[in-house]
């Protein structure tokens, strides 16, 4: 499939997460959840084994944002908000390239937000990592698009009045074809969830679930304390959706056919919702993302893929116009020139 991140050229010898690191001296707070990220997404890339000239990481501003001078590929540390449109010029232009994209809640879903739902509505070749740390980190603590409603911080200290964004559902609104949560601590899921989404073709977003010790310490302790299990809710392909501190929960649709989280021992086992990203309907993975509403009040957070659904690429049908037109992407072609030189002209 064209922007298959598979057909890219591969390095002559294996890599290892050790090959990504560079010499810049990783500047984060103690304890920051960025660095277990940055960890696991050096395995990643040693695991895809793609040579690291054909690989970038384009940032926009945040603490996330200092993510490519600690990735030995090319990068850059771009605009406000602005990165999914960088990448996406990259994208186009560049089919030969594994084009990554880290981001925080912040910088993709304030100033960012119209980026980021367009690149994911056309489905730009690229990969877009969301930290999610609920707080605005590099300007010292200010409220941000995903803090909780009531949240103390230094710019609302009588607590934030905000309804706030749901990174997921807005993914899924705005017709993403992969889209997925993750877990800063969890190294294994985090390698794997972000490894499907490299090779998924086309714009894929891996919301990850970051802590930051300084502004918002905690903001995820329901999930990842010692009452994780209780508060998790794993989305495996091909398994039905049971959780629970002992597996006593389910999802089944009710009587009108909503999804709705129901106790096993009430449920037929034919019953229980098997899951599926797949699908074409995001119905379910809606459903699944609205279940995070019920967080601040105690409620369960489905962690893994929501969807992973093919279309075409955006970067693919832009060079499949080029070329319909006779021109050669990344040149200036007599046809291309005669369309920008043409007839429709206006003296002003």
């Amino acid at each position: 499939m064209i922007d298959a991140i598979a057909s890219l050229p591969l390095a002559e010898n294996p890599l290892k997460a050790k090959d990504f690191a560079t010499a810049q001296e990783v500047r984060w707070c103690p304890g920051c959840g960025d660095y277990s990220i940055l960890a696991g997404v050096r395995q990643v890339m040693a695991d895809l084994g793609i040579d690291p000239d054909h690989t970038v990481v384009i940032s926009g501003i945040g603490c996330s944002s200092r993510f490519p001078y600690y990735m030995n590929t090319y990068g850059m540390h771009s605009i406000h908000g602005r990165a999914p449109a960088i990448a996406t010029g990259l994208a186009v232009a560049r089919p030969d390239l594994a084009v990554f994209v880290v981001t925080g809640d912040g910088d993709a879903l304030s100033i960012g937000g119209n980026h980021l739902i367009h690149a994911l509505r056309r489905n730009v070749n690229m990969t877009i990592l969301l930290f999610n740390n609920q707080i605005y980190g590099l300007t010292k603590g200010q409220y941000s698009p995903t803090s909780r409603q009531g949240a103390t911080t230094k710019s609302t200290p009588m607590g934030s009045l905000d309804r706030p964004f749901n990174p997921i559902a807005l993914a899924l609104g705005a017709g993403a074809t992969f889209v997925a949560r993750t877990i800063d601590s969890s190294r294994q899921h985090l390698v794997e969830t972000i490894t499907a989404a490299a090779y998924h073709p086309g714009a894929s977003l891996v919301e990850i679930a970051q802590n930051c010790p300084i502004f918002n310490d905690g903001a995820y302790e329901q999930v990842t304390g010692a009452n994780a299990k209780a508060n998790t809710i794993p989305l495996v392909a091909g398994e039905p959706v049971i959780f629970g501190a002992v597996d006593e929960w389910v999802l089944t649709r009710n009587g009108l056919g909503m999804v709705t989280v129901a106790a096993r021992a009430d449920v037929a086992e034919a019953d229980i919702i098997v899951h599926d990203p797949t699908l074409l309907d995001p119905t379910v993975p809606f459903a699944l993302a609205q279940l995070d509403d019920g967080i601040a009040a105690g409620g369960p957070m489905p962690i893994g893929v929501f969807r992973n659904v093919e279309a075409p690429t955006y970067c693919g049908q832009v060079r499949d116009q080029i070329a319909h037109a006779g021109g050669t992407p990344g040149t200036t072609d007599a046809a291309i020139q005669a369309l920008i030189t043409g007839a429709d002209t206006w003296t002003v």
